[in-house]
Protein backbone atom coordinates (compact mmCIF):
# COMPACT_ATOMS: atom_id res chain seq x y z
CA UNK A 1 0.00 0.00 0.00
CA UNK A 2 1.19 3.32 -0.80
CA UNK A 3 0.19 6.39 1.59
CA UNK A 4 1.09 9.84 0.56
CA UNK A 5 0.74 12.84 2.53
CA UNK A 6 0.35 16.19 0.58
CA UNK A 7 -0.17 19.99 2.42
CA UNK A 8 -2.23 21.31 -0.47
CA UNK A 9 -2.82 24.92 1.03
CA UNK A 10 -6.49 25.05 0.33
CA UNK A 11 -7.56 21.96 -1.76
CA UNK A 12 -10.17 24.48 -3.55
CA UNK A 13 -6.72 26.84 -5.25
CA UNK A 14 -4.86 23.65 -5.98
CA UNK A 15 -7.54 21.14 -7.27
CA UNK A 16 -6.53 21.12 -10.75
CA UNK A 17 -2.68 20.80 -9.88
CA UNK A 18 -4.13 17.50 -6.90
CA UNK A 19 -6.10 15.86 -9.36
CA UNK A 20 -3.08 16.13 -11.90
CA UNK A 21 -0.82 14.75 -9.49
CA UNK A 22 -3.21 11.88 -8.33
CA UNK A 23 -3.85 10.97 -11.90
CA UNK A 24 0.43 10.62 -12.22
CA UNK A 25 1.12 8.73 -9.09
CA UNK A 26 -0.96 6.46 -8.51
CA UNK A 27 -1.68 6.34 -4.57
CA UNK A 28 -3.75 4.10 -2.40
CA UNK A 29 -4.21 6.67 0.24
CA UNK A 30 -3.24 10.27 0.38
CA UNK A 31 -3.26 12.38 3.41
CA UNK A 32 -4.46 15.91 2.65
CA UNK A 33 -3.74 19.39 5.01
CA UNK A 34 -4.54 22.74 5.13
CA UNK A 35 -7.54 21.83 2.84
CA UNK A 36 -9.33 25.66 4.25
CA UNK A 37 -12.91 24.30 3.67
CA UNK A 38 -15.31 23.18 5.55
CA UNK A 39 -16.59 19.23 5.10
CA UNK A 40 -19.53 20.41 2.78
CA UNK A 41 -17.42 22.14 0.30
CA UNK A 42 -15.11 19.83 -0.16
CA UNK A 43 -15.18 18.89 -3.87
CA UNK A 44 -15.19 15.17 -2.84
CA UNK A 45 -16.72 14.28 -6.82
CA UNK A 46 -13.48 14.82 -8.20
CA UNK A 47 -12.01 12.65 -6.18
CA UNK A 48 -14.82 9.88 -5.92
CA UNK A 49 -14.47 9.64 -9.83
CA UNK A 50 -10.95 8.54 -9.32
CA UNK A 51 -12.31 6.30 -6.91
CA UNK A 52 -11.30 7.07 -4.14
CA UNK A 53 -13.28 7.29 -0.74
CA UNK A 54 -13.12 10.48 1.32
CA UNK A 55 -13.18 11.54 4.85
CA UNK A 56 -12.43 15.31 6.13
CA UNK A 57 -12.77 17.41 9.16
CA UNK A 58 -12.31 20.20 7.63
CA UNK A 59 -12.52 24.06 9.27
CA UNK A 60 -13.57 27.84 7.43
CA UNK A 61 -10.58 28.86 5.80
CA UNK A 62 -7.98 27.91 7.99
CA UNK A 63 -6.55 24.06 8.77
CA UNK A 64 -8.51 21.30 7.73
CA UNK A 65 -7.53 17.93 7.16
CA UNK A 66 -8.65 14.95 5.05
CA UNK A 67 -8.21 11.16 3.93
CA UNK A 68 -8.39 9.52 0.51
CA UNK A 69 -9.14 6.10 -0.01
CA UNK A 70 -9.39 3.51 -3.04
CA UNK A 71 -9.75 0.86 -0.08
CA UNK A 72 -13.17 1.15 2.58
CA UNK A 73 -12.43 3.45 5.20
CA UNK A 74 -12.99 2.32 8.71
CA UNK A 75 -13.15 3.88 12.32
CA UNK A 76 -13.31 7.38 11.37
CA UNK A 77 -12.56 9.75 14.12
CA UNK A 78 -11.51 13.36 13.94
CA UNK A 79 -9.46 15.54 16.20
CA UNK A 80 -7.04 14.87 18.87
CA UNK A 81 -8.05 13.69 21.88
CA UNK A 82 -6.80 15.73 25.17
CA UNK A 83 -8.54 18.94 24.88
CA UNK A 84 -12.31 19.48 23.95
CA UNK A 85 -12.04 22.88 23.89
CA UNK A 86 -9.75 22.73 20.85
CA UNK A 87 -11.70 23.62 18.17
CA UNK A 88 -8.88 23.60 15.08
CA UNK A 89 -8.93 20.91 12.44
CA UNK A 90 -5.79 19.34 12.52
CA UNK A 91 -6.38 15.76 13.10
CA UNK A 92 -8.16 13.10 11.54
CA UNK A 93 -7.82 9.10 12.06
CA UNK A 94 -9.37 6.26 9.97
CA UNK A 95 -8.59 2.21 9.88
CA UNK A 96 -8.25 1.17 5.79
CA UNK A 97 -6.74 -2.79 5.40
CA UNK A 98 -6.03 -3.02 9.01
CA UNK A 99 -3.55 0.14 9.17
CA UNK A 100 -4.21 2.66 11.34
CA UNK A 101 -3.58 6.27 9.08
CA UNK A 102 -3.70 9.73 10.89
CA UNK A 103 -3.46 12.86 8.67
CA UNK A 104 -1.99 15.41 10.95
CA UNK A 105 -1.45 19.28 10.65
CA UNK A 106 0.61 19.96 13.56
CA UNK A 107 0.45 24.01 14.45
CA UNK A 108 3.67 26.37 13.07
CA UNK A 109 4.06 27.91 16.59
CA UNK A 110 4.83 31.43 15.33
CA UNK A 111 5.42 33.82 16.92
CA UNK A 112 7.23 31.89 19.60
CA UNK A 113 7.87 34.93 21.95
CA UNK A 114 4.56 36.96 22.13
CA UNK A 115 0.95 35.27 22.26
CA UNK A 116 -0.40 31.64 22.54
CA UNK A 117 1.17 30.47 19.23
CA UNK A 118 3.74 28.31 20.33
CA UNK A 119 2.95 26.87 23.80
CA UNK A 120 -0.40 25.64 22.06
CA UNK A 121 2.33 23.99 19.58
CA UNK A 122 3.87 22.12 22.76
CA UNK A 123 0.28 21.30 24.05
CA UNK A 124 -0.66 20.23 21.10
CA UNK A 125 2.36 17.71 20.43
CA UNK A 126 2.32 16.82 23.99
CA UNK A 127 -1.41 15.52 23.32
CA UNK A 128 -0.45 13.85 20.34
CA UNK A 129 2.68 11.80 22.37
CA UNK A 130 -0.46 10.56 24.98
CA UNK A 131 -2.74 9.59 21.95
CA UNK A 132 0.12 7.71 20.77
CA UNK A 133 1.55 5.85 24.00
CA UNK A 134 -1.82 5.56 25.94
CA UNK A 135 -4.47 4.83 22.37
CA UNK A 136 -2.34 3.61 19.48
CA UNK A 137 0.76 1.38 20.91
CA UNK A 138 -1.41 -0.60 23.40
CA UNK A 139 -3.58 -1.47 20.25
CA UNK A 140 -0.59 -3.09 18.45
CA UNK A 141 -1.87 -2.61 15.86
CA UNK A 142 0.16 -0.68 12.56
CA UNK A 143 -0.30 2.88 12.18
CA UNK A 144 1.08 5.60 10.38
CA UNK A 145 1.19 9.18 11.13
CA UNK A 146 1.43 11.28 7.88
CA UNK A 147 1.23 15.01 7.98
CA UNK A 148 2.97 18.36 8.14
CA UNK A 149 4.55 18.67 11.62
CA UNK A 150 6.00 21.90 11.07
CA UNK A 151 9.29 20.54 12.66
CA UNK A 152 12.70 20.58 11.29
CA UNK A 153 14.02 17.14 13.10
CA UNK A 154 18.15 18.55 12.43
CA UNK A 155 19.60 21.62 11.43
CA UNK A 156 20.38 19.39 7.95
CA UNK A 157 16.67 19.80 7.37
CA UNK A 158 16.65 23.59 6.56
CA UNK A 159 18.56 25.42 4.25
CA UNK A 160 19.74 27.53 6.19
CA UNK A 161 19.83 26.66 9.89
CA UNK A 162 21.84 30.21 11.24
CA UNK A 163 18.66 31.95 10.11
CA UNK A 164 15.40 29.31 11.65
CA UNK A 165 17.48 29.00 14.90
CA UNK A 166 14.81 30.62 16.45
CA UNK A 167 12.15 29.68 14.36
CA UNK A 168 9.34 27.69 16.42
CA UNK A 169 9.90 24.84 13.32
CA UNK A 170 13.59 24.57 14.72
CA UNK A 171 13.51 25.31 18.19
CA UNK A 172 15.41 23.13 20.74
CA UNK A 173 11.88 23.00 22.68
CA UNK A 174 10.41 21.61 19.15
CA UNK A 175 12.83 19.10 18.58
CA UNK A 176 13.21 17.57 21.98
CA UNK A 177 8.55 17.19 21.64
CA UNK A 178 9.60 15.39 18.10
CA UNK A 179 11.93 13.34 19.95
CA UNK A 180 9.72 12.78 22.52
CA UNK A 181 7.00 11.23 19.66
CA UNK A 182 10.04 8.94 18.37
CA UNK A 183 11.22 7.67 21.99
CA UNK A 184 8.11 5.84 22.16
CA UNK A 185 9.30 3.99 19.39
CA UNK A 186 7.94 5.07 16.49
CA UNK A 187 10.35 5.44 13.58
CA UNK A 188 10.61 7.83 10.90
CA UNK A 189 10.12 7.14 7.68
CA UNK A 190 12.38 9.30 5.67
CA UNK A 191 15.62 9.25 8.39
CA UNK A 192 15.03 5.36 8.08
CA UNK A 193 15.76 4.63 5.04
CA UNK A 194 17.84 7.63 4.38
CA UNK A 195 20.38 7.79 6.72
CA UNK A 196 22.51 10.89 6.84
CA UNK A 197 21.11 12.53 3.56
CA UNK A 198 20.54 15.92 4.00
CA UNK A 199 19.35 19.00 2.66
CA UNK A 200 15.80 17.36 0.56
CA UNK A 201 13.03 19.42 1.55
CA UNK A 202 9.08 18.85 1.16
CA UNK A 203 8.99 23.11 1.70
CA UNK A 204 9.51 26.02 -0.08
CA UNK A 205 8.20 29.63 0.74
CA UNK A 206 6.71 31.28 -2.40
CA UNK A 207 8.93 34.28 -1.34
CA UNK A 208 12.70 35.37 -2.82
CA UNK A 209 12.86 32.34 -5.17
CA UNK A 210 13.38 29.91 -2.62
CA UNK A 211 11.49 27.23 -4.90
CA UNK A 212 14.08 28.16 -7.90
CA UNK A 213 17.26 28.06 -5.33
CA UNK A 214 16.18 25.11 -3.69
CA UNK A 215 15.90 26.85 -0.16
CA UNK A 216 13.82 24.85 1.82
CA UNK A 217 12.63 22.95 4.98
CA UNK A 218 12.21 19.15 5.37
CA UNK A 219 8.95 19.66 7.51
CA UNK A 220 6.47 16.71 5.93
CA UNK A 221 7.19 13.18 7.83
CA UNK A 222 5.78 9.89 8.43
CA UNK A 223 6.09 8.36 11.94
CA UNK A 224 5.62 4.64 11.91
CA UNK A 225 4.43 2.51 14.97
CA UNK A 226 7.06 -0.82 15.17
CA UNK A 227 4.12 -2.93 13.59
CA UNK A 228 3.92 -0.51 10.60
CA UNK A 229 8.46 -0.12 10.29
CA UNK A 230 8.75 -3.70 10.25
CA UNK A 231 6.77 -3.30 6.83
CA UNK A 232 8.43 -0.38 5.58
CA UNK A 233 9.76 -0.63 1.99
CA UNK A 234 10.10 3.04 0.58
CA UNK A 235 10.09 6.36 1.56
CA UNK A 236 10.44 9.39 -1.32
CA UNK A 237 9.75 12.76 -1.81
CA UNK A 238 7.92 13.55 -5.33
CA UNK A 239 8.95 17.26 -5.90
CA UNK A 240 7.40 17.23 -9.22
CA UNK A 241 3.82 19.20 -8.04
CA UNK A 242 6.04 21.86 -6.68
CA UNK A 243 7.52 23.13 -9.78
CA UNK A 244 3.75 23.48 -11.41
CA UNK A 245 2.18 26.81 -11.79
CA UNK A 246 -0.33 27.69 -8.95
CA UNK A 247 1.78 24.87 -6.84
CA UNK A 248 1.25 24.55 -3.57
CA UNK A 249 4.34 25.27 -1.43
CA UNK A 250 4.59 21.96 0.05
CA UNK A 251 4.75 19.12 -2.10
CA UNK A 252 3.79 15.19 -1.41
CA UNK A 253 5.99 12.42 0.75
CA UNK A 254 5.10 9.18 0.31
CA UNK A 255 5.64 5.92 1.91
CA UNK A 256 4.75 2.04 0.45
CA UNK A 257 3.95 -0.33 3.34
CA UNK A 258 4.03 -3.87 2.50
CA UNK A 259 1.13 -6.13 3.00
CA UNK A 260 0.50 -8.27 6.07
CA UNK A 261 1.13 -12.06 5.25
CA UNK A 262 -2.13 -12.58 6.18
CA UNK A 263 -3.08 -10.30 3.39
CA UNK A 264 -0.66 -11.73 0.80
CA UNK A 265 -1.52 -15.45 1.44
CA UNK A 266 -4.85 -14.27 0.75
CA UNK A 267 -3.69 -12.36 -2.29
Amino acid sequence: MRVASFNVNSIKARLPRVLEWLDDSSMDVVLLQEIKTVDADFPRLEFEDRGYQVETHGQKTYNGVAILSKHPIEDVRRGLPGDDADEQARYIQAVIQGLTVASIYLPNGNPVDAGPKYPYKLGWMARLRDHVRDTLLPAETPFVLGGDYNICPTDGDVYAPEKWAEDALCRPESRAAFRRLLNLGLTEAWAALHPGREHVYTYWDYVQGRWQKDEGLRIDHFLLSPQAADRLVACEVDKSPRAKEKASDHTPIWVEIADAPAQRQAA
